[in-house]
């Protein structure tokens, strides 16, 4: 762990955010630092490290301090929940703090822990039993912004694509093995709260989130760096898109993003399977509130 805080590591996040110097500086001691950080270490530590920390500051840590605050002042949190009492873990805010709840957020710690172990075996697997060169890119060359942006598009799009097709036509098939895991574990959860992002059974996990993560950085092989805003992106979206909060860094985006995962889970899974619904969008498995509300009607006039 200490490697992880080491000052090689963490400068690669904050000297963007806290250096004063110019921009030609903060290139120069950027590029001197990522040297130094890939020529001290192994490519598959490089990859791990930033992995791992990559995860702890954009996930793990925002979003135990959202369960926490959700579990600990409920009376707080259903202010700001979009599903009122109904969107805390307990489903009340008089709910005590029981171990269901807190298994669910056990489970989804457990399964990043997972994730980060099956990549580190994957890395492992192509590098030194296959021969091959490793999954991402670890060289003391930095990426071209163009090129960051070009990798980082179409691997959100192959990422979008990828989580679709698996829950459509995987986790949501009555003749697929993995779908009765997937009803019992994360269909049982009556809302998603924090750390529910990546609660699921094991093996559904890696179906549906390891590998339309890792999958398309794999794929293309993308520059280190390159990886690193990708995984960033994606545990900023899945902290705040999880947390079931009205409050959004993008209200616009990550709002819309939230109110998806919100109701493929309230509609019973009708829709709603990729995470930016682009393929919803064009394959017409779209669900909005509006659709939810005039479904419990009908339900409510046939009672």
């Amino acid at each position: 762990m200490d490697a992880i805080f080491s000052l090689p590591v963490l400068s690669l996040f904050l000297i963007p955010t806290v250096s004063s110097y110019t921009t030609s500086l903060n290139l120069i001691f950027f590029y001197m630092t990522w040297s130094t950080l890939v020529l001290s270490h192994p490519p598959l530590r490089v990859e791990l490290f930033a992995t791992i920390t990559v995860r702890l500051l954009f996930y793990v840590l925002p979003s135990l301090a959202f369960f926490l605050f959700d579990i600990l002042t409920p009376s707080a949190a259903v202010v700001v929940k979009a599903q009122g009492e109904w969107g805390l873990p307990g489903g009340s805010r008089k709910a005590k703090i029981r171990w269901k709840e807190i298994k669910v957020a056990l489970w989804g710690l457990a399964n990043v822990v997972l994730g980060i172990a099956v990549q580190a075996g994957v890395e492992m697997v192509r590098t030194k039993v296959c021969g091959m060169k490793s999954a991402i890119r670890v060289s003391m060359g930095l990426p071209m912004p163009w090129e960051m942006v070009k990798d980082l598009l179409r691997g959100l799009f192959a990422r979008e694509v990828i989580s679709y097709t698996t829950h459509r036509y995987i986790l949501h098939n009555t003749s697929s093995v993995v779908t009765e895991h997937h009803k019992t574990w994360y269909h049982a959860l009556h809302t998603p709260f924090p750390l529910t992002a990546h609660y699921d059974h094991p093996l559904v996990y890696l179906l549906s989130n390891f590998i339309p993560t890792y999958g398309p950085a794999m794929l293309f092989r993308f520059h280190m760096l390159t990886y690193t805003l990708y995984l960033t992106l994606i545990s900023i979206e899945e902290t705040f898109a999880y947390s079931g909060y009205t409050f959004m860094p993008t209200s616009f985006f990550l709002g819309g993003i939230a109110r998806r995962i919100d109701m493929h889970l309230l509609s019973d899974a009708e829709g709603n399977f990729g995470p930016w619904g682009i393929l919803d969008w064009i394959c017409g498995t779209a669900v909005d509130s509006g659709e939810d509300e005039d479904r419990e009607e009908r339900d409510v006039e046939r009672e």
